[in-house]
């Protein structure tokens, strides 16, 4: 299931860095609440569009081979969930918290709660004796 999971989210976390990288203005116009964090940066949103493309190479290589590819399910999980974290700094800086966390919990949140929990219960048995 957990290497389902993390296929399923390789393929809508690589569509949205290809569209990304393919049409950064397209993108920036059509996902709920960006164009409120700034100004249009080309450059910045194919970076973005770049460091998705890691995490769906993580995500990716679990799905194919996950005691191999553990350790970058782990480095994915770090990013989304520290891109989580900046959501939610910003969300409670924000005049409607509640609602920009509503709005970003499916693209944002969900991702980075699902890819850390698979991270945590795939983890090998060496690290799972430690605790």
């Amino acid at each position: 299931m957990n290497r389902w999971i993390t296929a399923l989210l390789a393929i809508v976390l690589g569509g949205n860095a290809v569209f990304q990288l393919i049409a950064p203005l397209a993108w920036y116009d059509a996902v709920p609440g960006v164009p409120a964090t700034g100004a249009y940066n080309p450059h910045f949103v194919r970076d973005i569009g770049m460091a998705y493309l890691v995490v769906v190479l993580g995500l990716a290589w679990f799905a194919w081979r996950p005691r191999q590819g553990w350790p970058a399910l782990v480095c994915a999980a770090a990013f989304l969930a520290l891109h989580a974290a900046i959501h939610i700094g910003d969300g409670a800086c924000g005049a409607s918290p509640l609602s920009d966390f509503i709005r970003d919990f499916p693209g944002v949140f969900l991702p980075a709660l699902l890819t850390v929990w698979i991270a945590l219960r795939s983890r090998p048995a060496v690290l799972r004796s430690l605790t």
